[in-house]
């Protein structure tokens, strides 16, 4: 993570940029207002860039929706595009792997699901 800025922080600013280069629209639905572990955190804004980086490059996509949440239970994370989708087993790329791995690495599980022609969801617990 960069700095002592905070993850919600620093993903709002991540996410200005990336809309304002990309002119995609991006819906922020939710992210914590607690104190997020520092590996967590890491994890999740690497999950977060990747994401983004897949869906500049391959969706076509004009809006992109995120949640993080934060409860007892733990931390979920929701990234939602509405860009051309992919059959699922077709794009098993080094993105989506690293994506999947860094969410094992602290303790989480990362799912990705595709419609073609809808988009593309991953969903990510912690």
């Amino acid at each position: 993570m960069r700095g002592r800025r905070g993850l919600s922080q620093t993903i709002e600013d991540y996410l200005t940029e990336w809309s304002d280069r990309t002119g995609i629209t991006v819906e922020v639905w939710a992210l914590p207002t607690d104190r997020v572990p520092t590996p967590v955190a890491d994890a999740v804004y690497a999950v977060l860039q990747e994401a983004l980086s897949n869906v500049e490059s391959h969706s076509g996509a004009h809006t992109l929706s995120l949640a993080l949440t934060t409860s007892r239970t733990g931390l979920k994370l929701t990234i939602s595009d509405n860009g051309v989708g992919f059959t699922p087993g077709t794009r098993a790329g080094r993105g989506l792997d690293l994506m999947k791995r860094r969410f094992s690495e602290v303790g989480g599980t990362l799912t990705v699901n595709s419609v073609v022609g809808e988009g593309t969801t991953i969903t990510g617990h912690i």
